[in-house]
């Protein structure tokens, strides 16, 4: 079953989409060459008390941090620790959520950790990025949930990889449905799987966190030891972007960008919803 909110269960996820940005705002600042991936958990947690806002990743299924830090090769799920010691040209992507009220968000981005990136480097983040911004475009009434994996893989397909080859989207991690849960149906595939069928139509109230993971090789991955940390199974570097999103009435809410999603999808020609919090 789909979770369908109403305009003010939206608003309250609203608000806690603002904590996701602003944990987000803080860890990117923080992200800097001898740092630990536990003090960016450290920052994170901070954010949230100031904000008295809930982790939701702590705790959940296990897990024993706040947020999720993964370096390089690591795809998703990376445990913050003392011993990760950020360093001049690495890229990390950072997971994280916040509660409100019991109402949900959940947001990552990647990042780059000094200077020195190779373009590919930096076309991987980009390309993941703009994929999801792809997707979040797909978000309209009458649409299906496989619109929204097409129009992600779509726009990744289309990207030339530097160098030549393919980008890997990877396949056992993908989207899903966002609200008094952090993982709900339905689950998002971020490319068309023609066994899976359409999947349900997107109306007013649909909730979704929309994440794109590729790498700059295989889409394959396999756990670590810790039964967390997902790596790819050849060692390329990934990128992972995800943002929260709310279809309405008047269009799609990004509840996890600062400005509700106005500005990008503005640039692809798509309104984007009133914020409900002025």
């Amino acid at each position: 079953m789909v979770q369908i909110k109403s305009p003010e269960q939206i608003a309250k996820m609203r608000e806690a989409g603002l904590v996701v940005a602003a944990i987000h705002a803080a860890t990117r600042e923080a992200a800097v060459p001898g740092a630990t991936t536990k003090d960016l958990d450290q920052v994170a947690r901070k954010v949230l008390a100031d904000h008295g806002a809930k982790p939701n990743f702590l705790g959940y299924g296990g897990f024993p941090a706040t947020i999720c830090t993964s370096v390089n090769e690591v795809v998703v799920h990376g445990i913050p620790s003392d011993d990760v010691v950020l360093k001049d040209g690495d890229v990390i992507s950072i997971d994280c959520g916040a509660i409100i009220d019991g109402w949900h968000g959940d947001a990552a981005y990647t990042a780059f950790v000094g200077s020195g990136h190779s373009p590919e480097l930096v076309e991987l983040s980009r390309v993941t990025e703009e994929s999801m911004w792809a997707g979040i475009a797909a978000m309209k009434q009458g649409n299906r949930l496989v619109d929204v994996s097409r129009a992600i893989e779509t726009y990744i397909r289309r990207q030339p990889k530097p160098g030549g080859g393919k980008y890997g989207i990877i396949e056992d991690y993908g989207g899903h449905g966002i609200g008094t849960e952090m993982h709900m149906d339905p689950h998002l595939l971020n490319y068309v799987d023609r066994k899976r069928g359409k999947g349900p139509k997107l109306v007013p109230g649909f909730c979704l966190a929309i994440e794109p993971m590729i790498s700059l090789g295989t889409p394959r991955t396999k756990v670590l030891e810790d039964d967390w940390t997902v790596i790819t199974t050849d060692g390329t570097w990934s990128s992972h972007w995800e943002h929260s999103v709310a279809l309405t009435e008047q269009g799609p809410l990004v509840l996890t960008a600062v400005d509700g999603g106005r500005a990008k999808p503005a640039e692809l020609g798509i309104t984007a919803a009133p914020d409900p919090l002025g």
